[in-house]
């Protein structure tokens, strides 16, 4: 395995492609989505903004987000499911697409020829979503929940600009990530995935109510809620992200010339140390590190392919090229 390259971006902002960098356009948001309107008030700093801390409000931002600007005409949760802020999940899109660009003399593969996995899509179906509408990009989508592929199917059923290019798919084991998804011949362009973050339930609670405080400037809560929401699979898992993202590398090694490039979302920079002796121990050929910045916040996401630089051309010429 080659040492793995961190790629950073120049300032602490989106992406150049991302369409959320600027403020929010709220009249323009409210003219696509009138149900937003109820939740518009000044903040702190006398601008038009909403309450991150109610969940209600987050859910019609990111209704009126997905309506403006990917054309999304229904969106919708089951209660209690994570409703995830869409500026970050565009960037990751945006990023996996350059990265799929230095497999292609530096040119963004687009169109439906792209096949991508999405690991745990969730009720919200964020991540195909931009997919699809940003590059043509076609998708799979896995999750445990039962609920949660339905309720993706419906999302997507609902809206035609979807129909026919994303397909959810239960995984029926909770020890398995790929196998059980992966059929038999089936080839992906790039793997994405944003892991269970905390380690149990107890942690995540911590880190909920050290978040509410900072949401509520430092006033404490009786009853800190989870404003973005999360089902118990989206949020926390034994041994948190690192041992999700080991269990990953692990099993992606039998899918490893099925594939261009795996990647999966890392937040905590501590977890890096123990994946990256994991992915050597696979024999990834390449490993690359991507840092993404969204205002004082730096994520980050790991990449890794089996394939060397001369397969790397074969699956560009039998997938890409025309």
């Amino acid at each position: 395995m080659n040492k793995p390259d961190t790629k950073r971006s120049a300032k602490p902002e989106l992406h150049p492609r991302n369409p959320h960098r600027a403020r929010y356009d709220f009249p323009a948001l409210i003219a696509d989505s009138p149900d937003l309107q109820p939740f518009i008030r000044p903040n702190r700093f006398g601008n038009e903004s909403i309450d991150f801390g109610d969940a209600a409000a987050v859910k019609a931002l990111n209704r009126a987000l997905l309506k403006h600007f990917y054309g999304v005409a229904y969106w919708d949760l089951p209660a209690g499911f994570l409703c995830p802020p869409i500026p970050g999940r565009a960037d990751y899109i945006h990023y996996l697409a350059d990265l799929l660009a230095t497999s292609n003399d530096g040119s963004i593969p687009r169109g439906p020829a792209i096949k991508a996995l999405d690991i745990g899509i969730g009720a919200n179906c964020i991540y195909p979503i931009i997919g699809t509408r940003e590059y043509g990009w076609r998708f799979v989508g896995s999750d445990i929940n039962t609920t949660a592929i339905a309720a993706a199917k419906t999302l997507v059923s609902a809206n035609p600009c979807l129909a026919g290019k994303i397909e959810a798919r239960l995984q029926d084991r909770d020890d398995r990530i790929f196998a059980g998804i992966w059929r038999n011949g089936e080839r992906f362009d790039i793997t994405l995935c944003n892991p269970p973050f905390h380690s149990s339930k107890a942690a995540m609670t911590a880190e909920s109510n050290r978040k509410w405080r900072g949401l509520k400037h430092g006033k404490a809560s009786a009853a800190p809620k989870l404003n973005f929401g999360g089902q118990a699979n989206e949020l926390w898992c034994d041994g948190g992200e690192e041992a999700f993202v080991c269990r990953m590398v692990r099993e992606s090694r039998s899918f490893g010339e099925r594939c261009c490039w795996f990647s999966s979302l890392v937040a905590r920079q501590s977890s890096l140390s123990g994946i990256y002796r994991e992915l050597k121990k696979a024999g990834a050929a390449q490993v690359r590190t991507v840092e993404m910045a969204q205002g004082q916040k730096i994520s980050r996401f790991v990449t890794w392919s089996y394939l060397g630089p001369e397969q790397r051309e074969a699956w560009r010429a039998a997938r890409w090229k025309g």
